[in-house]
């Protein structure tokens, strides 16, 4: 395959609205409910986990598969596996299936780096849950894991720099799918976990 029917292989994965078809299933459409954000924390706040555990582990693949997959299909360069797992992830937060809507990215790019850098990865949720248990915020928890994922790469991947790059530049898109919630968590009316309005 060549390195433009991968990618795009990759963004149509990527853009799956696991969580859309989920909240179809149990009857409602996403979109209409909490922040309309059509990730797994929002569709848990409408549907709870029995609906948002398989959406959120969907999502995941949506990273995994690609790296793993779809990249050595197209050669060789270390770069490819990380360029197709940035556009999986670009994908599931502007999917063309819905309208270029979709979720912010944090459990594809979960994924990307499980595929990448699996150790990394661990030291991120370890930031994540820790910062969540403290705080109740799913929106802090992920900024908090997103910019554990560079450093973390940095100690345990330090002989690729292209890891390091794309653990840059998936934070930064994380935290930048993340801005509404950051004004919100500066304002002080952003909504812990458990409860049904929306982060």
């Amino acid at each position: 395959m060549t390195l433009g029917l991968v990618l795009l292989a990759a963004y149509l994965l990527g853009s799956i609205p696991m969580s859309w078809l989920m909240a179809r299933l149990g009857g409602i459409d996403l979109r209409a409910h909490g922040s309309g954000n059509l990730g797994a924390t929002n569709l848990y706040r409408a549907l709870g986990w029995r609906y948002a555990i398989p959406a959120g582990l969907f999502d995941v693949a949506k990273g995994v598969v690609p790296v793993m997959v779809l990249a050595p299909r197209a050669g060789n360069e270390p770069w490819i596996p990380l360029l197709t797992g940035a556009t999986a992830m670009f994908g599931h937060v502007y999917s063309v299936f819905v309208r270029f809507k979709g979720g912010k990215g944090v459990a594809t790019a979960a994924g990307v780096v499980l595929a990448l850098a699996p150790a990394a990865l661990l030291a991120s949720v370890a930031v994540w849950l820790v910062v969540l248990k403290g705080s109740g915020y799913m929106s802090l928890a992920s900024l908090a894991g997103a910019a554990a994922f560079p450093v973390a790469v940095w100690f345990v991947r330090p002989e690729n720099p292209y890891v390091l790059w794309v653990g840059i530049v998936l934070a930064a898109f994380i935290w930048f799918t993340h801005r509404s919630n950051i004004r919100r968590l500066i304002a002080g009316t952003e909504s812990r976990l458990g409860r049904r309005r929306e982060v």
